[in-house]
C-alpha cells in the first residue's frame, strides 16, 4: 500500500486507546481478527483462514473481507481522533478484484484524508496463499468523528 500523508495524532496514547477499543468489537474477537499494526493514520487487520468463513467455492466470503477492511479502516481513522472522540463508518465502496483464497487474510489501511468531521480511508485487502501474497479487494471508506463522545 502506498505511504500515507505524514499525519500528526491528536492524543499521545492513541495507540493504547486503539488497541482497547478493538479489544472491545466482540465480533472482530469470534472471527479471530488481530490488530497488528497502528500507526498515525494507519492500521492493519489479520484474519487466519476458517472453513467456515467461506462462500459456496471454497473462497474467502466476501462479507468476511469487508468485515475486516471497515474494521482496519475505521480504526485508521480513529488514531488521528481526540481522546475524547469516537468513530463510526457512514459509507463504503468494496472492488473484489479476484477470488480470495489463501491461509490469511490482511486488511491494510491509510487515512487519504483527514478532516474535522469526515475522514476518507482507502484499504487493500490482500490474502496469503503458500507465501504469495494476492491483493483480492479495495475499499474506500467514509467515517464521521463523533466529537466529544468517548469509544467506551
Amino acid at each position: 500500500m502506498p505511504s500515507s500523508p505524514s499525519f500528526q495524532p491528536r492524543d499521545p496514547g492513541y495507540v493504547e486507546r486503539v488497541r482497547a477499543s478493538f479489544g472491545r468489537q466482540t465480533f472482530m474477537r469470534f472471527l479471530g481478527a488481530e490488530l497488528t499494526l497502528v500507526e498515525p493514520g494507519y492500521c492493519e487487520v489479520r484474519l487466519p483462514f476458517r472453513g467456515d468463513f467461506t462462500q459456496q467455492h471454497g473462497y474467502f466470503h466476501a462479507g468476511t473481507l469487508t468485515s475486516i477492511a471497515d474494521s482496519a479502516g475505521g480504526y485508521a481513522g480513529f488514531t488521528l481522533m481526540g481522546a475524547d472522540d469516537s468513530v463510526l463508518a457512514v459509507e463504503f465502496k468494496v472492488n473484489l478484484l479476484t477470488p480470495a483464497r489463501g491461509e490469511l487474510a490482511i486488511a491494510r489501511a491509510r487515512v487519504v484524508k483527514a478532516g474535522r468531521t469526515l475522514t476518507v480511508c482507502q484499504v487493500d485487502v490482500s490474502t496469503v496463499e503458500a507465501g504469495k501474497e494476492t491483493l483480492c479487494a479495495i475499499m474506500q471508506q467514509t467515517l464521521i468523528r463523533l466529537a466529544d463522545r468517548p469509544d467506551l
